[in-house]
């Protein structure tokens, strides 16, 4: 799969929520600046969640394999393992290479933490399906994508 970490789980849906998270804090706090806003602010986390599905549907296509082709890129994915220092194997398939870009991805783990199992938590490849805003979240973890969610929410 192309598309990867960067454009599902990972920099743009967590950018599209915390812009939407920014621009409520923003007129909550408008009245300190002099502007003011009637009723205060209502936050809709459902549609600021369609938007962010909505953005990354329409950046999708230029992370696809589609694209890489038309540029004349030839992409391969599959399973991979190399042969010798210049040829891998791609299901099957003997590819020879001048050089090569070993693009496997990553995934979220969980911490050993005692009872963790035990509860439904979130990672940077669930939260983005969340359609209601939790009444509380805590976030363990201070890699980018947790960082950015701890100011999002």
């Amino acid at each position: 799969m192309m598309d990867g970490d960067c454009l599902n789980v990972g920099c743009v849906p967590s950018k599209a929520v915390i812009t939407a998270a920014r621009a409520s804090a923003a007129v909550r706090d408008a009245a300190t600046l002099g502007v003011k806003v009637p009723n205060g602010v209502k936050f809709d986390f459902s549609l600021a969640m369609e938007r962010m599905r909505r953005l990354r549907a329409s950046i999708a296509p230029n992370d696809s394999v589609q694209r890489f082709n038309d540029m004349g890129i030839d992409v391969f994915l599959g399973n991979g393992r190399f042969i010798d220092p210049r040829t891998v194997e791609i299901e099957g398939q003997r590819l020879e290479f001048k050089k090569a870009v070993i693009a496997t991805g990553a995934r979220a783990s969980a911490p050993p933490i005692e009872g963790l199992e035990e509860f439904a938590y979130l990672t940077n490849e669930t939260v983005f399906f969340l359609t209601e805003l939790p009444k509380r979240l805590a976030v363990i973890g201070a890699g980018p994508i947790g960082c950015e969610m701890a100011q999002a929410f």
